[in-house]
């Protein structure tokens, strides 16, 4: 079969060292970011410093002759709001996820240990009957501890995530006294530092415990491997209460700011007199930040162990080749240096110096990084691979050559890209459909809704292709190990990802702090800038996330067919029909859960914002302090009740349907989810990001025709707060919560396929 390159030591040395030289770049980028005081003294700058970025150090307002210590304090008062209003926030939701973690770890447990009636004899191996592998009950404990080991990191990646950003959101307000350049690199430094940490601590943990688990396993690479799919499960299920909870918390607050604020009281985003302005910019940090963060990790957790679990039932696993197995992990840790030299091109290689800089700068990270992937995949495939080996394929092995490989991994990346620009076409204002969007406001809020819903329809087409080729080419090539170290390829340059992610809702922050802490309009202008070019980039990272959750799933739809020994999915029989119809259902029901408890919410918010206004004396004047705790509070009540009913769909639905009606119904309805759910989250995701940016079009005046639709308060901009108002929901609760339901659903169906294969279908058995 040839040999490998990279010697089995090299591997065990390049792994760790990749994801600490992450951890120690995270860290020196946070250090950059702290340099940036929140005190009112001025930093003795040095000759060289004072012209970094083109920019001379001197701050407008002493341009303007208002410079007013009370503005730094005033924007450290409202950073520690923020901040203590996320944090309480996650800490009442992890209490709640917490009681879930154990006892869904028991339920692992238990449902695992059943399978041979927790014996603790080693039984004939799977997919290898003439060889012993260890007892069911080892896989039913590894898997448990691997479930927790995934969820806490999960949790882990979101909280850090929410703290940088609360703690960078302030900074970047008062950077951009001294220029749109100087605001953007600590925004873009402070996403980096989540990016990387993720990214860099999936990896490290996923790699301390193959190598601890090894340890019990030896050579039963097969149970290994299969009690390792826990780390996903652990990822994916703490994601989607962050991700719910957080959309739910998120948008309750931002509907009702912007219908009584904006709408009915005609006063400014953001302003200091709205009630519900605090729990708005909290909610942008466990949403947007903390939700982001887990989702993405649990997609990197479940690729990787989609990959691993079809790589041990290969040539891989079956003749013990450590480097060659370990391929996934070697990809991610190419993609932390490639990511590493990437954030490079846009904090010290390139100066921002205009505005319009901004967004040509993001997107530059997305090329540079996929370019240089390409080259760094070609590098690990060629002395991480033998040059042919064979892949599982439902049953028969397969010969692959290690140039396929590449092809498959590189396809993934690729099709990330595209679906990354395709999105950014469909969301940014610069672009022809969000001024149609704009334009139709003309004619009033319900033109506008349809105009919007037609964009995301069509904003569907190509990256349904991209992906279609990509499956193709990848499953033509590696069968199912091909489709997952695609999704892989896509994630692979995770770090960038979402150190343009994040950077999104800590511009947004940035804006929201100048706001109320009564800067100048010309600070206000630059950070709008920063946060529109901030809103691009979020769709592009939710176009990432959607269509990398469709291959990873598809990865482990493959890897749970191929355990639970099902031959064929004949979708012609009507166990898998009506999994098949059922399962296009969910994510309806699963939106319709999503919307109706922000829609409940907001309608509390509406309430509570309207009262301060009418009873709080002096409160339209600027005289007095609305109550921003009782709106926080709100939002924390509402999201924590609302999100366990969708959470509890999607937990339940796999052993529910494994448990009673068997393995080919559930393979039907994991097939039915996946199909439906990628088209409805892309289409949420780009129509609320069209009506978002189409409201800031307006807003910004920037060309002739954006004049004629606005200025602010004009009945096209009422008409494009409303449209904004309805995409809120779509595009920050349920779209990205969507992609976590197709995901979770093909990796728990995988965790639980011993005991499906062995007890399931209970009612076909009666009847």
């Amino acid at each position: 079969m040839g040999t490998v390159l990279l010697s089995e030591l090299a591997t065990e040395i390049v792994i760790p060292v990749c994801a600490v030289i992450g951890i120690v770049f995270s860290l020196i980028q946070w250090f950059l970011v702290s340099r940036v005081k929140m005190t009112h003294e001025r930093p003795a700058t040095s000759p060289s410093s004072s012209k970094k970025n083109g920019f001379h150090d001197s701050l407008i307002e002493e341009e303007e002759g208002i410079n007013d210590h009370n503005v730094v304090a005033k924007c450290a008062e409202i950073q520690n709001a923020i901040s203590e209003g996320a944090t309480s926030f996650l800490f009442t939701e992890y209490q709640y996820v917490g009681v879930f973690m154990i006892a869904f770890a028991i339920l692992i447990f238990l449902f695992l240990g059943s399978v041979e009636g927790f014996s603790m004899k080693s039984r004939p191996c799977t997919y290898d009957q003439q060889n012993l592998c260890k007892p069911a009950l080892a896989t039913a404990v590894f898997s448990t501890v691997s479930f927790l080991l995934g969820a806490i990191t999960s949790v882990l990646s979101g909280f850090l995530g929410m703290k940088i950003a609360t703690y960078a959101n302030a900074r970047t307000t008062l950077e951009a006294r001294k220029g749109v350049g100087k605001a953007f690199i600590v925004a873009f430094r402070s996403g980096a530092v989540m990016g990387f940490l993720l990214a860099a601590n999936g990896l490290l943990v996923l790699y301390i415990a193959i190598n601890l688990f090894k340890l019990y396993y030896g050579d039963d690479w097969e149970g290994l491997f299969e009690a390792i799919t826990g780390y996903g499960l652990g990822g994916s299920s703490m994601a989607l209460f962050g991700r719910v909870g957080g959309g739910i918390y998120t948008k309750a607050a931002d509907v009702g700011a912007d219908l009584v604020g904006k709408v009915e009281r005609n006063i400014p985003e953001d302003d200091p007199r709205n009630p519900a302005v605090i729990a708005d910019n909290v909610g942008d940090n466990v949403g947007d930040i903390a939700g982001m963060g887990s989702d993405l990790f649990g997609s990197y957790a479940e690729s990787s162990c989609a990959a691993l679990v079809v790589a041990s039932i290969s040539s891989f696993g079956i003749n013990h080749e450590f480097t060659a197995m370990l391929y996934p992990l070697l990809i991610s840790s190419v993609g932390i240096l490639v990511c590493l030299i990437t954030t490079l091109f846009a904090t010290d290689f390139f100066e921002i110096k205009a505005v319009k800089e901004i967004e040509p700068a993001l997107k530059k990270q997305l090329i540079i990084s996929t370019i240089l992937m390409t080259v760094g995949i070609a590098i690990v495939t060629w002395i991480g691979l033998p040059s042919s080996f064979t892949i599982y394929n439902f049953g028969v092995q397969k010969v692959v050559k290690n140039w396929q490989l590449f092809l498959c991994v590189a396809v993934g990346l690729w099709a990330g890209l595209i679906i990354g620009f395709v999105t950014e076409y469909y969301t940014s204002n610069a672009y022809s459909p969000v001024q149609d969007v704009a334009d139709s406001c003309r004619t009033g809020a319900a033109t506008n809704v349809i105009f919007g819903l037609a964009l995301g329809y069509k904003s569907v087409i190509i990256p349904i292709f991209a992906i279609a080729v990509s499956i193709f080419v990848s499953f033509s090539f590696a069968a199912m190990y091909g489709i997952a170290v695609a999704a892989l390829g896509m994630l692979s340059t995770i770090a960038t990802g979402l150190a343009i992610d994040a950077y999104g809702p800590i511009s947004d922050n940035a804006g929201g702090i100048a706001e109320m802490a009564g800067m100048s309009h010309r600070i206000r202008e630059r950070t709008d800038a920063l946060d529109a070019a901030g809103n691009t980039t979020a769709a592009i990272g939710k176009g990432f996330a959607i269509g990398s959750a469709a291959l990873v799933s598809l990865a482990l739809f493959g890897a749970f067919v191929s355990r639970a020994a099902i031959s064929t999915v004949d979708v012609l029989t009507p166990k898998v029909f009506i999994g098949l119809i059922v399962g296009a259902m969910l994510p309806y029901w699963f939106s319709a859960m999503t919307m109706k408890s922000v829609g409940s919410a907001a309608l509390k918010m509406v309430e509570e914002v309207r009262r301060q206004f009418n009873t709080i004396p002096g409160l339209m004047e600027g005289l007095a302090k609305p109550d921003y705790a009782n709106c926080v509070k709100i939002s924390t009540d509402a999201s924590i009740k609302e999100m366990i009913p969708p959470g509890a769909l999607v937990m339940l639905t796999p052993l529910i349907v494994g448990t009673f009606f068997g393995v080919e119904t559930l393979s039907g309805v994991l097939a039915g989810s996946l199909v439906s759910g990628v088209q409805i989250a892309i289409s949420a995701s780009n129509t609320g990001g069209a009506w978002d940016n189409a409201k800031k079009y307006i807003e910004a005046g920037a060309s002739e025709h954006a004049r004629s639709l606005g200025p602010k308060g004009s009945e096209p901009h009422k008409a494009a707060v409303i449209g904004d108002t309805i995409g809120d929901p779509l595009k920050d609760t349920s779209g990205p919560s969507l992609n976590i339901l197709i995901k979770l659903m093909a990796v728990e169906s995988l965790v639980f396929a011993p005991f499906f294969a062995k007890h399931g279908g209970l009612l076909f058995k009666i009847f």
